[in-house]
């Protein structure tokens, strides 16, 4: 049985930059090792409905006709993954609305916003530089997949 469009898939990954530094896992040994575990994170299998836009564009598009227990290794541009970085999402706000908030701006923290979580870019005298566009924004992206299980799309409508 091959996964179609609309089915729903759970899988197990592990996610590389080109480099081989893991960025994210389903398997908690494979986090532990590459120093990215997560205390309060459950590390099992994931699951997905395909082709409906649930995940980024180009495993969503590998995942298409792939069985139970396969295993495959996708390399993702950031064209489907993340996108590129966008210049307008990274903009300067005065230094002062952190210290008036007691918070002490550092370069690479992450910080939630009323616009959503950025990543404080660049620390300067006057303004704090964010950025919102995506972490992975702009990578290639390497996933090592295995399916574990597929759900018809029409046997879980009847269900």
């Amino acid at each position: 049985m091959k996964v179609e469009k609309g089915d729903f898939v759970v899988f197990n990954y592990v996610g590389r930059f080109e480099d081989g530094e893991v960025f994210d896992t389903s398997y908690e040994d494979i986090a532990k090792e590459a120093g990215i575990y997560v205390e309060d994170r459950k590390y099992q299998p994931i699951g997905a409905n395909v082709g409906v836009g649930e995940l980024i564009p180009g495993l969503d598009e590998a995942l298409i006709g792939m069985e139970v227990g396969e295993k495959k290794t996708i390399t993702i541009p950031p064209e489907l993954g993340y996108g590129m970085p966008k210049e307008e999402l990274i903009i300067n706000v005065p230094r002062s609305d952190f210290e008036n908030a007691g918070i002490e701006p550092v370069k690479d923290m992450y910080v939630m916003t009323d616009s959503g979580i950025a990543r404080i870019a660049e620390v300067g005298e006057e303004n704090v530089t964010l950025d919102f566009n995506h972490p992975l924004a702009g990578k290639t992206l390497i996933f090592e997949v295995e399916i574990i299980d597929i759900q018809k799309a029409e046997e879980k409508q009847e269900a």
